[in-house]
């Protein structure tokens, strides 16, 4: 019988589940790649439309190397057109680890009895963040283990002390969140704490294979959490992140579970997700998922490139989960957003500790413990704008506001300008003699492929005069 998605597509409706398991296998069984197809699909994607399904099946489904290559070579070309060579920073900062469910891939899990469980005081916040701030940080995300004790009131309250620490020069220009998944009321509140975006991973989007891994706690309901960022829409929070835990199940199927998640997204609220997150599996305490679904590097690239063609124009997180050769690689395929300096043991920031790997503490081991410096020198190396910028969240242009800028590509035109003016603040503020020099070069080049570089150089000069956070 011949494959027909009709048959199986859940309509889109605003608070209602839209994953159909068989209906996203259906694509991957039955969609041929041939090189005309992948070509084709490529150009579609070059000239900024987002993929289908049934076209990001296509490429989930080429094997054949030089094909694979092209893919590749596609999304490098995107990326540089729509984002240009920058790369947003940021650093998490775990305010603590309680957790009531029971997943079998986490160090957080409830029946970790070996967990050390710690949620930092205000005045625990207050130092890290001070902490954070000495290094040049901006950006941050607040991530809370899933725990009646971090409700929407204690989130909100986090998130203005973040805003409330000035250090010198230093300040917090954007808070998001990765919580868990709340009803519209507590996404509210939590609105009006002025976050950024708020993220819920849906871990593995095959219903099956979610039920096995999610043994017990409020996370185990497979569609409360598949339309937790609905009810971020309807509450006014039309800044939201998705993202899939890679390994847990067929990473092909996750691609097109992320891809029908941004469809659902767009069609019931005319905005698609600002962005999404593609964490591997790692280490972790007590971690036992066995290794069928593991991602090789070779398909994570590929995966990396499929995502960015499908999705044009959201950011791509990448973390410091992964070594620092693949980080480098992927900024290559698509990723826009990286974290710099990361600490996962709650309170590391302030006390000065070395990265332990102390499992019993953290949710998961991290492969690049590069300090913010030399993941600054570094991007830069490769010329690569450093970015600590936050004009869109605060200008409002969030949501459809900022899918009316960035889809005809005009967000370009803005990105790297306050991309130059945040780098220049960072190279005064907190910059070695070494990224200094490099980065004023770098800047000086940028500013010559400019159209208003007149205009940021007059900036620039005022932040050399004391003036901050400028942006356009």
């Amino acid at each position: 019988m011949k494959f027909t998605p009709e048959k199986y597509r859940l309509p889109d409706v605003p608070m209602q589940p839209f994953i159909d398991a068989d209906e996203i296998q259906g694509f991957l069984d039955n969609t041929i790649s041939t090189p005309e197809k992948v070509r084709a699909i490529i150009a579609k994607s070059l000239s900024k439309k987002r993929l289908s399904l049934g076209e990001t099946a296509v490429l989930l489904n080429t094997t054949d190397p030089d094909l694979v290559a092209e893919i590749k070579q596609g999304a490098r070309e995107l990326k540089k057109n729509v984002y240009g060579n920058r790369i947003v920073l940021f650093a998490p900062l775990y305010i603590g680890n309680k957790c009531m469910n029971n997943c079998s891939y986490c160090g957080f899990r409830a029946s970790n009895k070996d967990a050390v469980r710690v949620t930092l005081s205000d005045e625990d916040i207050v130092h890290e963040i001070e902490s954070l701030e000495d290094n040049g940080q901006k950006r941050l995300i607040l991530v809370y283990g899933e725990h009646r004790d971090y409700s929407p009131e204690y989130i909100a309250h986090t998130v203005k002390i973040a805003y409330s620490v000035k250090k010198n020069y230093g300040e917090i220009r954007r808070v998001n969140i990765n919580a868990a998944p709340l009803d519209i009321e507590g996404f509210k509140i939590v609105k009006d704490a002025n976050i950024g975006t708020y993220q819920v991973f849906q871990e593995t989007y095959h219903p099956d294979a979610y039920k096995k891994y999610h043994l017990s706690g409020k996370k185990a309901d497979y569609n409360y959490r598949l339309v937790s960022l609905d009810r971020a829409q309807e509450a006014g929070i039309d800044d939201v992140g998705i993202g899939a835990l890679f390994g847990l199940y067929d990473w092909r199927f996750e691609v097109l579970g992320l891809v029908r998640h941004v469809n659902h997204l767009e069609a019931c609220y005319n905005v698609g997700p600002h962005t999404i997150s593609f964490p591997r599996i790692k280490d972790a305490s007590t971690l036992s998922v066995g290794h069928k679904h593991f991602v090789s590097d070779e398909d994570f690239a590929q995966l990396v490139a499929i995502l960015r063609l499908a999705v044009p124009y959201t950011g791509m997180i990448l973390t410091a989960r992964e070594p620092v050769e693949i980080r480098n690689e992927l900024l290559q395929y698509g990723v826009s957003q990286i974290d710099g300096g990361t600490k996962l043991e709650l309170g590391s920031y302030s006390n000065n500790k070395e990265q332990t790997q102390n499992l019993n503490r953290e949710q998961f081991r991290i492969n690049d413990g590069r300090t913010l410096a030399e993941v600054i020198s570094e991007l830069m190396d490769q010329e690569m704008i450093p970015s600590f910028c936050t004009a869109c969240y605060r200008l409002g242009r969030t949501g459809q506001h900022f899918m009316e800028f960035s889809v005809p590509g005009f967000i370009k035109r803005f990105c790297t300008p306050n991309a130059i003016l945040t780098m220049a603040e960072y190279l005064i503020d907190y910059g070695s003699d070494e990224n200094r020099e490099k980065g004023w070069a770098l800047i000086e080049k940028e500013l010559e492929a400019l159209p208003d570089a007149d205009e940021v150089r007059r900036r620039i000069e005022e932040i050399r005069n004391g003036k901050r956070d400028l942006y356009f």
